[in-house]
């Protein structure tokens, strides 16, 4: 059995199908406050604007019907830990689709309405256990929605981030979510029990490859917040930058994660 799959967690899937509704719903809140001037602003995200960035997150969260419109594969094919590396083959065409929706927009709120109002009839339809065919690799259903909570909680920051004085709410359960499968991603991707990152009150992981700690206080420890956590595994801040500006707290001599990140951008 591969790390990823010995390391992969459970989630509940109701629990989860409302973080991704309630996640989208904060967007769809930020979305109505934006105007021309605001969709123009840049992003952090390259030369994406906050109009891009819109488009893409109604994308994101669409894919989920235009998945369950598909026929159903026989079995799943991806783990969900592998899921934040499947991606970036894909980013190319992602990034081309998302302009492409982008210009063909006029009404925001128009779109992000609709786009919630069919994830909420899609999935009030749809069985937890359904599996999805996807670009990267068939999923289960409720393994594909706790990847849209990285994508909303990620990008949610990314539209804060752009655009001045706006406040992105997150979804406690969303967060939790995206914190725990990226902190799980790590551990798959750096396997070993000699460092434990902790990011409180979500997750707490055993990575790097060394001597296994087994009672009392580790000898390796990092220690972050989750949104500085998420920011670090999505290439949002830099790992020197982070432990510069006290973000991270890292001891001990296997405490530098800096050569296992970014695990996706």
């Amino acid at each position: 059995m591969s790390p990823a799959k010995k390391r992969t967690r459970s989630y509940d899937p109701a629990k989860t199908r409302t973080a991704v509704l309630a996640q989208f719903g904060n967007v769809r809140q930020a979305v109505r406050t934006l105007d021309a001037r605001h969709l123009a602003l840049p992003t952090r995200l390259g030369d994406w604007t906050v109009r891009d960035l819109l488009a893409h997150l109604a994308l994101t969260v669409g894919s989920v019907s235009r998945a369950l419109e598909r026929d159903e594969p026989a079995k799943p094919e991806l783990a969900l830990l592998d899921y934040p590396a499947a991606t970036a083959a894909h980013a190319g065409a992602v990034a081309e689709r998302s302009r492409a929706l982008a210009e063909a927009t006029s009404d925001f709120d128009a779109l992000f309405t609709r786009t919630a109002e069919e994830l909420t009839r899609d999935l009030d339809a749809a069985p937890p256990t359904r599996v999805l065919a996807l670009r990267p690799g068939a999923m289960n259903l409720t393994d594909y929605l706790v990847t849209r909570t990285v994508e909303l909680v990620v990008h949610a920051d990314d539209l804060g981030a752009a655009v001045p004085g706006l406040d992105v709410p997150h979804d406690r359960q969303a967060l939790a979510a995206c914190t725990r499968l990226l902190a799980d991603t790590l551990a798959a991707k750096a396997p070993g029990g000699s460092t434990e990152v902790r990011i409180p009150p979500y997750a707490v992981v055993q990575c790097v490859a060394g001597p296994r700690h087994t009672r009392g206080t580790p000898p390796n420890v990092v220690e972050t917040d989750p949104l500085t956590w998420i920011r670090l595994a999505t290439g949002r801040t830099a790992w020197q930058d982070a432990v510069a500006d006290a973000e991270v707290s890292a001891s001990g001599e296997r405490a530098d994660l800096g050569p296992y990140l970014p695990l996706m951008t």
